[in-house]
């Protein structure tokens, strides 16, 4: 599986994260157009090579040209996520780091999700900083994130409700439950677009993975710390998948009174709060009542998360949930050149044995939907491109 070794030692946030995918080889076009997908004006991308220590690097910049009001509501960003043309991956990559940082504003502000007011992230380079980092994802294929213990650095930081220390106190909110480690440097290391970004995306906290390593990059953030290069060191590579059985959830209910355009937000609240998968059957209840069967397969970690949107989001009373075995083939992205341009190919392997392999559908629609060309067009010209490499 692609894997991503996110090195925090000397912090994380928004800009940093998008500079060092950029650095691993996230093309800054391709992120800058699906970026336009959000229908925002009033800011612009910029990705310079600079140098931090004599270590080179990707120094990401959002220049915000205008930005109206005063702040944004999570509804407002769910409102633009929702509007956009982005995958369901990046949509619901993104909404669960928003979902992070409310909750914890929430938290610290001693309100509810629906009433906190987002500020520094509800701005538009904040916007552009998440979704970017969840659209450079996909197109570098990754499928894992680890990320490294985090530095806990001390000072105090300036924001709109004043002065607050350092960490932030929604940060230290996101952070229950990580492993983080205490370093001498005043300012801010961990800034809260940092911390969602990696609450919400990682797997796990911890040592580098054992992987194949594949591109290294590094973003630079725009203080200076010293002698410490103030530097995040991004690891891409390819890690074994066990083929063993792994234990997962099974979360289901019967719906027949409930509007077919409520299960589009379900379903991406549920991918936001960890489900694997979510799906709907046609079944036929007492009386021959026609009704639709809601499943969702989670992690037992995130059962409880993902059973409150069954809750909020539908009009059961009540769901089912049992153990199941989940058993994946071991995943490696192949990127083949098209006359349409850059498509990766997803290969399978079981047993060290090449069992499938297929065209990535966001990169096959968004070429087709870039030339102009129907998608089985493009679909063919990778797996022939595949095919002959």
């Amino acid at each position: 599986m692609r894997t991503a070794y996110f090195d925090c030692f000397s912090g994380i946030s928004g800009d940093m994260t998008l500079g060092a995918l950029i650095a691993c080889g996230a093309d800054v076009g391709a992120i800058r157009a699906e970026l336009a997908k959000l229908h925002l004006d009033g800011w612009d991308l910029t990705a310079e090579p600079t140098e931090r220590n004599g270590i080179g690097a990707v120094d990401v910049t959002v220049t915000q040209v205008a930005e109206l009001g005063h702040g944004r509501h999570l509804h407002h960003i769910e409102e633009i996520l929702q509007a956009s043309e982005l995958s369901d991956n990046i949509r619901s990559k993104a909404l669960a780091v928003f979902q992070k940082l409310a909750v914890a504003e929430a938290k610290v502000h001693q309100t509810t999700v629906e009433r906190i007011h987002f500020h520094e992230v509800g701005a538009i380079d904040a916007i552009v900083d998440i979704v970017g980092a969840c659209i450079a994802l996909e197109l570098l294929g990754i499928g894992r994130i680890v990320c490294s213990p985090l530095p806990m650095s001390h000072g105090f930081v300036e924001c709109m409700h004043g002065t607050i220390p350092i960490p932030a106190p929604a940060v230290l909110e996101m952070l229950a439950g990580v492993p983080v480690y205490s370093v001498d440097i005043v300012g801010e290391l961990v800034t809260p677009t940092g911390a969602a970004l990696m609450v919400a995306l990682a797997a796990e906290f911890g040592p580098a993975p054992a992987m194949t390593v594949g591109p290294v990059g590094y973003g630079a953030g725009k203080k200076s710390f010293g002698n410490r290069p103030n530097l995040l060191r991004v690891i891409v590579g390819d890690s074994q998948v066990s083929e063993e059985k792994t234990e997962i959830m099974c979360i289901e209910t019967n719906i027949d009174d409930m509007s077919p355009q409520f299960y589009e937000l379900a379903f991406e609240r549920m991918f936001a709060a960890g489900a694997l998968d979510v799906y709907t059957q046609p079944i036929q209840m007492k009386k021959g009542r026609p009704a639709t069967l809601l499943t969702a397969l989670a992690p037992k970690e995130c059962v409880q998360a993902v059973a409150a949107v069954f809750f909020a989001e539908t009009t059961t009373f009540g769901v089912r949930m049992f153990p199941a075995q989940r058993m994946c083939l071991e995943r490696r992205w192949v990127p083949v050149t098209t006359p349409y341009g850059e498509v990766r190919i997803k290969c399978g392997t079981f047993q060290g044995v090449q069992t499938t392999a297929s065209p990535e559908y966001d990169d096959v629609r968004r070429c087709a939907e870039a030339c102009a060309v129907p998608l089985k067009r493009v679909h063919q010209a990778a797996m022939m491109a595949y095919e002959e490499s």
